[in-house]
């Protein structure tokens, strides 16, 4: 099921624009030293909007900490809050319809990660 939701989610939901949008940005960040960590966590994010059924993000608890507590209030500031807004408007647009209902579900967990991607991983 996961495998249909995942097709339906790159044809019908945007799921390559998102994983375009993600990389390329990822990319970007990772041009400066100070922006690899977000780097890296955009293209976390990348893996995630691409393909999102079937995944789940957990919580490290070896990588929490002061650190990720201060990358993650960083990535707040600069563009998380705008990511996760994003998400949750995509999200409820696509509750409007019961045929939608699974992918405002993947939106909401992208937007759960792009408020905090420090500390977290994807299974």
């Amino acid at each position: 099921m996961s495998t249909l939701g995942n097709i339906l989610w790159i044809i019908l939901g945007g799921g390559i624009l998102l994983f375009l949008e993600y990389v390329i940005a990822g990319c970007l960040l990772c041009l400066t030293i100070i922006g690899i960590p977000f780097g890296i966590q955009c293209v976390k994010l990348s893996g995630l909007a691409l393909l999102p059924f079937g995944r789940e993000i957990v919580h490290v608890p070896t990588a929490s900490g002061c650190l990720s507590t201060v990358m993650n209030v960083v990535w707040i500031l600069v563009g998380g809050i705008v990511i996760s807004l994003t998400h949750l408007i995509f999200g409820v647009a696509c509750a409007i319809t019961i045929v939608g209902l699974p992918f405002a579900k993947q939106h909401v967990k992208l937007a759960a990660l792009a408020l905090t991607p420090f500390g977290k991983a994807i299974r």
